[in-house]
């Protein structure tokens, strides 16, 4: 169920950024084994400013359904960051956001 929003400066290849995220998210074990009802995508920026420079940077936006504990969510975070890591950005900002979704009011369909 998780909806990973990838913002990141227009600079980096967006693509790469997906399967890692992917895989961050799957590794964490709080969702189904195979991966299906995860989606990721991506939004690239080319008007941003990081600071007092123009680095890279890479906002991952973690959205699932409330009711994880702090521990699962804090390793669904520590999972994501260490792939994206895995790629060797250099001089890039890399953080990670998990945010819970109000199960009361989310409705989903598929057709």
């Amino acid at each position: 169920m998780p909806h990973c929003i990838i913002e990141h400066s227009a600079s980096l290849k967006g693509e790469e950024l997906l399967s890692p995220v992917f895989q961050g998210v799957l590794n964490s074990g709080l969702f189904t084994a195979d991966g299906s009802d995860i989606k990721v995508r991506g939004l690239p920026y080319s008007v941003y400013q990081t600071g007092n420079t123009n680095a890279d940077f890479v906002h991952v936006t973690v959205r699932i359904l409330a009711g994880r504990t702090d521990a699962e969510k804090q390793r669904l975070s520590a999972g994501v960051l260490a792939t994206i890591n895995a790629l060797k950005l250099v001089d890039c900002s890399v953080t990670i956001e998990v945010v819970d979704i109000d199960r009361q009011s989310y409705s989903k369909t598929v057709s």
